[in-house]
């Protein structure tokens, strides 16, 4: 007899394979191995709307492919080929009045047990008054693992700076609760300041510290386009954050940004991936797919693919720590 959970899997592949819009952008040609497909993974990065009982007023301004719900079912068949054993529900970017209907739905979704998600990142405002009594409330969740504000997108420069902000922070490490940093790649500075005055705080820095792979390409490759940002500031700044050794790296986001590019490869990731992975080490880095939103650049299955081929000539216990271990430590499941 099917499992709950596999039975909501096999129904997803049959009916919805192939019925959801293609992400626009050539895939690569690579194909994943026996060996990768059964390698065991913690989705530290998993984005879930139903727009029929959420606001998510972003996408009113979102590429099409976006602008629908994403449920457990169409998860399911995104990851059917994958051995996704776990994931980590990430934040929608809500509205701020509607964050505690979040925690809820996905606490209720938690508990279901339909499908690999286990825990939550919620949505939060660490810089306003109010923050400390909804933290408070919602660290008692055993579901509720961190927190997460988007910083790059209204906020200005600075803001995480803020007196208010950094106490909540501060807070967030004396609840047990982690928090995930989401800056654009030239406002990194402002997260290495953070991070020094929140020793006691876990923090871990979303894809790739938000890197544009075509920054780090030849021109002819980026089809002329100027970089979106200073590959050299990049690095400079996701090492120092390396340097704190309270702060983690998700392999996640790169994927999203391909779309500049007539055809990418695994090798257009390289400059990146590695960096992160070489910088952090073997034990601060997890794997975060950023579905749906890595469907701006190519399919998750492309996705895990690429990164499989840029991370299969480390040693295995590497790689478990990437895909598996270091999330399943981070992130408490």
């Amino acid at each position: 007899m099917l499992h709950r959970r596999d039975f909501h899997r096999a129904a997803a592949a049959t009916l919805l394979a192939g019925s959801l819009p293609t992400a626009a952008h050539a895939q690569p040609q690579a194909t994943a191995t026996s060996q990768s497909r059964d390698f065991p993974i913690i989705d530290t990065h998993q984005h879930l709307w139903d727009l029929d009982r959420q606001r998510v007023a972003w996408l009113d301004h979102a590429a099409a492919v976006l602008r629908r719900s994403y449920r457990v079912d169409d998860y399911l068949a995104a990851t059917r080929n994958w051995r996704v054993v776990k994931a980590i529900y990430m934040e929608v970017d809500v509205p701020p009045g509607d964050h505690d209907q979040e925690v809820e739905l996905i606490t209720d979704l938690c508990r279901q047990g339909d499908g690999p998600t286990v825990a939550a990142v919620i949505g939060g405002r660490p810089g306003e008054d109010g923050f400390p009594a909804y933290i408070r409330r919602h660290a008692r969740n055993p579901y509720v693992k961190g927190v997460r504000q988007v910083l790059h997108g209204a906020t200005p420069r600075g803001y995480c700076l803020q007196d208010q902000f950094v106490a909540s922070l501060r807070l967030l490490g004396e609840l047990g609760l982690s928090f995930d940093l989401c800056l654009r790649p030239a406002e990194l500075a402002d997260a290495v300041a953070l991070v020094a005055q929140c020793p006691e705080t876990q923090f871990i820095v979303d894809h790739c510290g938000n890197a544009d792979p075509k920054a780090f390409l030849p021109a002819a490759r980026r089809q002329d386009a100027p970089p979106s940002h200073d590959p050299d500031a990049w690095r400079r700044d996701m090492a120092a954050l390396a340097g704190h050794p309270r702060v983690a790296c998700k392999i996640s986001g790169v994927i999203a940004q391909v779309g500049g590019l007539a055809a990418w490869s695994a090798e257009d990731l390289a400059p990146v991936v590695h960096f992160c992975l070489d910088t952090f080490g073997p034990d601060r880095v997890v794997f975060g797919s950023d579905w749906p939103v890595c469907r701006l650049g190519a399919e998750l299955d492309a996705w895990l693919t690429a990164l499989w081929e840029l991370v299969r000539g480390r040693p295995e216990s590497e790689r478990q720590k990437l895909y598996h271990d270091n999330a399943r430590r981070l992130y408490r499941v």
